[in-house]
């Protein structure tokens, strides 16, 4: 009886497979070499971020231009309003928007009260005429009259000397008395006081018509002026444009009452333009008469200087002033426009690209080796709109992330994946 076949059985060994063996060791170095890579990288960074959601600028040494940016508009530099120049009722001629020339009419103003008060100051004017002219024939008059006493008293003089020198060849000849003969030069004497107080009496009446007379023709001269500056008045009720241009706001309403030196209207002189920039406070002290400036309105650029800066600060902005250097095209009142204001030029500096790293204050950046960002200490100077100065810490052709590093933690060192 055959219990089972385990007598009949052969051991027979497998032959060696060396592929298995070396695919399986290759395997697992690999693995071994990532784990101690990812142990290795990961030791030395603290965070990783991809480098895709970051932007990289290399340092680069050449011209830095120092400029501010700014925003404003374009304004006339020659914009005068228009006032009324009596109390009236005023009748305009222009509307908004109309195109005016310099001289023509742009409202009246009817002011009756200057009418009249104009007659009344011209019928005066002829009445202080008629005064004068009285006053020359009365001078003239009167002169008449003291020219005949002076020569009545000149004949009396005449004819009191001849009966002195007839008494005088009479007494010679005891012919009269010598009561007669004193009685003669009696006469004499008196005919020449009389003359010489006639002669007094005329020169000084002459001085009284002639100051009579003048204070006459200086009424007339006074109130003449009074009457011109009346028509001056008058003829100001036209009010005509100052400048050529187009009329900007009414401010008054058609036949309505206004007072002396109401504003009626806003004139703009469309020949000659600035540009009004708002600037922050911050730059302020920077700003300086004369700078350059380039103006951006729409596709056109245009080149021009600081002409006046405001002393003042409103919502933390500085006015300034913009004169073009030369013509434009298609250019608008109140048109937006921006605007670099260039500071200086420094020449070979070693710059970065701005960016948003300046929020930590330009005092810290990560400088790229690689995959690894390294935190560094660095020192900026002067700024720009879009470069900025570095004065250590990282040399030419250097590069750092230039985005922002709120994501990064302040770790001291990123892994670039």
């Amino acid at each position: 009886m055959i219990k089972d076949t385990s007598a009949q059985d052969v051991q027979v060994k497998s032959p060696v497979n060396y592929f298995k063996h070396a695919l399986v060791a290759a395997i697992v170095l690999i693995i071994t070499s990532i784990t101690a890579y990812i142990f290795l990288t990961s030791h030395s960074a603290k965070s990783s971020i991809s480098r895709s959601k970051v932007q990289i600028a290399k340092v680069h040494i050449k011209t830095l231009i120092r400029d501010i940016a700014a925003s404003g508009k374009i304004v006339a530099a020659n914009a005068p309003q228009v006032y009324s120049p009596e109390r009236g009722y005023i009748d305009l001629k222009v509307k908004a928007g109309d195109t005016v020339k310099q001289g023509d009419i742009l409202a009246l103003l009817q002011s009756p009260e200057l009418t009249n008060e104009l007659k009344q100051q011209e019928s005066v004017l002829e009445r202080l005429k008629g005064e004068q002219q009285r006053k020359h024939l009365q001078a003239r008059r009167q002169t008449l009259t003291l020219n005949k006493t002076l020569d009545i008293a000149n004949v009396e003089l005449n004819a009191a000397e001849r009966e002195n020198r007839r008494a005088q060849l009479s007494i010679q000849k005891h012919l009269i008395s010598q009561i007669d003969l004193e009685k003669a030069v009696d006469d004499l004497s008196r005919a020449k006081l009389t003359y010489k107080h006639a002669q007094q009496e005329v020169h000084l009446a002459k001085d009284t018509l002639a100051f009579e007379l003048k204070a006459a023709k200086s009424d007339v001269t006074r109130q003449q002026l009074i009457v011109n500056d009346l028509i001056r008045k008058v003829s100001n009720l036209s009010i005509k444009a100052s400048v050529t241009g187009i009329v900007g706001n009414l401010l008054v309403q058609q036949k309505a009452a206004v007072t002396q030196s109401q504003p009626l209207m806003t004139l703009v002189d469309l020949s000659n333009f600035e540009a009004e920039l708002q600037v922050p406070e911050s730059y302020a002290n920077e700003l300086g008469l004369g700078m350059k400036v380039e103006l951006k309105l729409g596709s056109e650029i245009v080149m021009g200087n600081l002409s006046a800066i405001s002393p003042e600060v409103n919502n933390r902005e500085v006015t300034a002033r913009v004169r073009f250097k030369g013509g434009t095209n298609n250019i608008r009142q109140n048109q937006r426009l921006t605007a670099r204001i260039l500071l200086d030029n420094r020449e070979d500096v070693l710059q970065i690209k701005r960016g948003a790293f300046m929020q930590q204050g330009g005092i810290v950046a990560y400088k790229v080796d690689g995959n690894i960002a390294k935190r560094i200490p660095i020192t900026i100077g002067a700024t720009s709109i879009n470069a900025v100065e570095l004065l250590s810490g990282l040399k030419e052709k250097d590069e750092i992330i230039i985005s922002s590093y709120s994501d990064f933690k302040q770790a001291d060192t990123i892994l670039l994946n």
